[in-house]
């Protein structure tokens, strides 16, 4: 089992078969959480 998060905003994007545990980072598809994060560094 595995789990790919986004690596701006920590939300889980999808859960996955895998033969062991895993955390994959991702980015997502910019979603509001990672909009502002964004607008805050600037």
């Amino acid at each position: 089992m595995g789990i790919i998060v986004c690596q701006t905003c920590n939300t889980t994007i999808e859960h996955f078969e895998g033969e062991k545990v895993t955390t994959l980072y991702a980015k997502c598809s910019g979603c509001e959480k990672c909009k502002e994060k964004a607008s805050k560094l600037k």
